[in-house]
């Protein structure tokens, strides 16, 4: 079997590399404005910025390796678009969310419960294909 380049996972992939980088440039903007270099410093915008760009890099690196063996292992492809579409939709709720407020909010919500769904739906597509190699 000829090794298969999980396409659409990479799509996903680079689109959250671009949202890791505008998170972590909101954290390097926030420390140069509070003059903070370790933790938060008591600061609640530089706070959100840290929480954001962890929560992101929390839950992408799972999501994706599931969503390429999923992909690599023969998933429909429309599966796995909307996969990657859902967690893209999740981590830019999220980020959005915890940028203006740590508090709970709708956003921030959904955000956390569609990333749990990806998550599952794609560790669950996996166990199907070894359960019922093709």
């Amino acid at each position: 079997m000829a090794p298969v380049f999980p396409v659409v996972t990479a799509g996903v992939a680079a689109g959250l590399g671009l949202l890791a980088a505008l998170l972590t440039v909101q954290v390097i903007r926030n420390r140069v404005r509070f003059r903070v270099d370790v933790s938060d410093g008591g600061n609640a915008p530089l706070a959100q910025a840290i929480r954001a760009h962890a929560n992101l890099a929390e839950h992408a690196p799972i999501a994706l390796l599931l969503l390429a063996l999923a992909e690599a292992g023969g998933a429909q492809r429309l599966l796995i678009v909307g996969l990657g579409g859902g967690f893209v939709i999740a981590r830019l709720a999220s980020a959005w969310a915890l940028s203006r407020s740590l508090a709970q909010s709708p956003p921030r919500q959904a955000g956390a419960g569609l990333t749990v769904l990806v998550t599952v739906l794609a560790a669950l597509l996996i166990l199907y294909r070894l359960a019922v190699p093709a």
